[in-house]
């Protein structure tokens, strides 16, 4: 009887760790960018969320990228509703932006801006995990 009882508490903590998992949490593929695009991995750091880059492609297929393990979503604020605030690095220019991002499902859309939001770019994010 113990062990059924611990059995379900413990199946219980890991659904529920799992429901509460922030939605931007995971794994997400990146637009094409100058040619290549990443797999990038999404995980708390502290009280914002950071994404580091894990694989890289372009048209000849995965590559070794100098640019594996550097963090292109840094410090990324929860703001509510799913839009988190923070910046974005962009490894073809290397520069970093000030970041905003909407979650949608399986969605993420990214903006990043320059000159207090009057140059800005934007990229779609496809969740893979």
């Amino acid at each position: 009887m113990l062990k059924k009882l611990l059995a379900a508490t413990a199946a219980t903590l890991v659904m529920a760790g799992a429901a509460f998992a922030d939605p931007i949490e995971g794994f997400w593929q990146t637009e094409p960018d100058d040619g290549a695009f990443a797999f990038v991995e999404v995980v708390p750091c502290g009280d914002t969320y950071c994404g580091t880059i894990v694989r890289t492609f372009n048209a000849d297929g995965e590559y070794q990228s100098p640019n594996i393990g550097k963090m292109l979503l840094i410090e990324m604020a929860p703001q509510g509703g799913g839009e988190y605030k923070g910046n974005v690095w962009r490894p073809s220019n290397d520069k970093i932006y000030i970041g905003k991002v909407t979650i949608e499902g399986d969605v993420m859309k990214m903006r990043g801006c320059i000159a207090g939001g009057l140059l800005c770019s934007s990229q779609t994010w496809v969740r893979l995990q």
